[in-house]
């Protein structure tokens, strides 16, 4: 007896399983593995480039995420989307805190390599956090932030104010 493989997903099962994704729907995410495995999970795209993990991270659902992580590949954290962001950039956007946690600190993940990703826009996810005036995030990922050779910390992409001056005009 061989074992069939499992039917593959239409178009609109992978719809779906975005949109799942995107409303923090576990129940379903959880019936289209069952139903289709896990393969399309992690290979699935919107017309514009974006993941599971962007639909996921951009709306905050941890319990989904921590799902997710056990299913898809880690080399999916660093996927970019068609903007060149990733799912920390869309967590980052949205002042996510323990989705950004999270992606950082997921063994076996790329960590804060993740922090240096630049999107097309030429942020990184500290640019995205100060574009969103987000301190908090902000402060969390310069901590967490791999040291350069030097001994300094690298690039963020995103030019320093000088202290004081919130508005970058000139004083």
């Amino acid at each position: 007896m061989t074992l069939e493989p499992p039917p593959r997903p239409t178009n609109d099962d992978l719809e779906d399983l975005l949109l799942s994704c995107r409303y923090g729907d576990i129940d379903d995410v959880k019936l289209f593995v069952t139903e289709f495995d896990k393969e399309a999970v992690a290979t699935v795209r919107d017309g514009n480039g974006n993941t599971v993990l962007h639909m996921t991270c951009g709306n905050g659902h941890l319990e989904l995420l921590d799902y997710l992580l056990t299913i898809v590949p880690a080399s999916l954290l660093s996927v970019s989307n068609n903007a060149k962001s990733t799912p920390l950039h869309w967590a980052t956007t949205n002042k996510q805190l323990p989705i950004v946690q999270r992606l950082i600190e997921y063994p076996g993940g790329p960590g804060s390599a993740l922090i240096d990703q630049k999107n097309q826009a030429g942020l990184t996810a500290i640019g995205e956090a100060e574009m969103q005036e987000w301190e908090e995030g902000a402060k969390w990922l310069v901590e967490k932030m791999t040291l350069d050779g030097d001994g300094g910390k690298e690039e963020t992409g995103v030019e320093e104010l000088p202290e004081g001056d919130a508005e970058g005009t000139e004083a």
